[in-house]
């Protein structure tokens, strides 16, 4: 059964890219959709009145709502009938994705909006926490010894830990180049070829740490929860 899908969310590149990179490599059709365009109201007076206040938002049929983001991620996984039916590397699976989601704060905020020196302080301040993430990710790859995190074709935990490795590009590109295991899997999912699609069109991110922006359509939008 084919579902009406859109995906709900704003300008930055955070919570909404894993389940977008899994909608690509699954090529199930959906929607993308900024809050105010769905909503046609400022996200202030949309925000009380949304299941735990915050996107994104799935929106299945105009009338099914899945939020939080690694919900959403389970959802597309069983819709497109690639779920891990085996209980033991699910669980394992399901520990990968809560591990490198973790990493969401204070990385993300900090790439999409963070500037100046409160940008040097933050990134000063994760450093330790990113470093020992990251070692903890690269030996569990390392552990299981498959081309991604549990299988040798990536699932919806690969794409949540590659969208903050992926990130962490842009906090400090030398970051990642301290754990070469984890280094090959960025290099393994950026060759898939409808990934890679969405990749080289997706909006770009520029200006971090001085002034963030989305480049969308050829034009500078400011990351943000505003319409501009």
């Amino acid at each position: 059964m084919k579902h009406k899908l859109e995906l709900i969310y704003f300008k930055m590149r955070a919570l909404a890219e894993a389940p977008r990179l899994l909608f690509h490599y699954t090529g199930i059709e959906y929607d993308d959709v900024m809050s105010w365009d769905y909503y046609g109201k400022d996200w202030s007076e949309v925000k009380p009145n949304i299941p735990f206040k915050q996107l994104p938002m799935l929106m299945v049929d105009k009338k099914y709502e899945i939020c939080q983001s690694l919900a959403i991620m389970t959802f597309v996984e069983n819709l497109a009938g690639i779920n891990i039916s085996d209980p033991i590397l699910n669980a394992k699976a399901n520990a990968i994705m809560q591990s490198a989601h973790e990493l969401f704060m204070p990385l993300n905020p900090t790439v999409n909006f963070a500037t100046g020196e409160k940008f040097k302080k933050k990134k000063e301040d994760m450093m330790p926490f990113l470093m020992s993430r990251f070692e903890d990710l690269e030996k569990a790859m390392r552990e299981n010894n498959k081309k991604f995190f549990i299988l040798d074709e990536p699932r919806a935990c690969d794409f949540v830990a590659f969208h903050h490795f992926d990130l962490s590009k842009m906090l400090d590109p030398s970051i990642i180049k301290k754990f070469p295991r984890l280094e090959k899997f960025l290099e393994d999912i950026m060759s898939i070829e409808s990934v890679k699609s969405y990749l080289d069109k997706r909006p770009k991110l520029i200006d971090v740490s001085i002034e963030p922006k989305l480049v969308i359509d050829g034009v500078l939008h400011p990351t943000g929860v505003k319409k501009t």
